[in-house]
């Protein structure tokens, strides 16, 4: 079975006149773009090959990749505007449609927008700007403390929304991030939280992670070595200062100093750490 808009392995059936024609099963001999021919391509060769429609709403393959896979969401630009649409950059020959029925407003020849690629009635590949229609709300199949793909949207009054593994809608409350974001930015994330609504608080750093503690942990020691035995940042200090300084979250910090303070490596006093004899 051909997934249209996905990549498939597909087998070489036959050469002719520098054309490659690939099996597609059921539907048929596929046409290799002639672009991609190599000369070192041979009958029976099995080829990772992404498939979509061409302008006649034939088959057609190629060994490019673009941006997008049907299913995901993608920060795409606007290259050229039709009465059919706005058509997007996504790194393929031919352009991807938004209708206007998949628009949110009127798109702009020249900026980026968030869409999510789908196959229409007639098995075309175009893309939606209407998110809400495909993503989410709720959690499905999602664990605490799972990492996650974010894909940045929009900023709320809490922080910012991001798209999860393509599916899901999460936020990222705004007291918890410390780093510029942009729409658009692909980034790793992890599940914070599913709360009893079933929606998702995202954290940008792995909750309870030992190893990151301990991590953190040695990095306080180097610190304070380096700083004749004493640092002003505490377990009070402000989340962001922790951040430019140590790179982790308070949470994260707290439980490094607490490591330390077990091992009798430091004290701990309202506004310094100091190291102890025994470090």
């Amino acid at each position: 079975m051909i997934h249209i808009g996905k990549f498939n392995t597909l087998k070489i059936c036959r050469q002719s006149d520098g054309e490659i024609y690939l099996d597609g099963g059921e539907s048929g001999e596929i046409t290799l773009q002639r672009q991609d021919v190599r000369k070192d391509y041979q009958v029976r060769d099995d080829l990772e090959v992404f498939v979509y429609t061409d302008g006649q709403g034939n088959l057609v393959a190629t060994t490019q990749t673009p941006l997008a896979q049907v299913g995901e969401v993608a920060w795409l630009k606007v290259v050229s505007l039709s009465h059919a649409g706005a058509f997007l950059d996504w790194g393929l020959p031919k352009d991807l449609l938004v209708p206007f029925s998949e628009q949110k407003q009127k798109m702009v020849e020249g900026r980026h927008y968030l869409v999510k690629l789908f196959l229409d009635k007639d098995n075309r590949i175009a893309a939606s700007a209407i998110l809400d229609d495909f993503i989410r709300d709720e959690a499905v199949y999602l664990k605490e403390g799972q990492p996650v793909e974010l894909i940045i949207a929009d900023e709320t009054e809490l922080g910012t929304k991001a798209v999860v593994n393509h599916e899901f809608w999460g936020v990222l409350y705004k007291n918890e991030v410390f780093r510029k974001l942009r729409k658009g930015q692909k980034i790793k994330g992890y599940i914070k939280k599913i709360r009893a609504d079933k929606k998702i608080d995202l954290s940008l750093q792995q909750e309870k992670n030992t190893c990151q503690a301990e991590t953190t942990a040695e990095r306080i020691l180097a610190l304070l070595k380096r700083q004749q035995g004493e640092m002003r940042i505490t377990d009070k200090s402000e989340p962001q200062l922790i951040y430019d300084t140590f790179g982790v979250s308070k949470k994260v910090f707290k439980q490094a100093l607490g490591h330390l303070y077990k091992r009798r490596l430091i004290t701990m006093a309202e506004d310094r750490v100091t190291l102890t004899d025994k470090s």
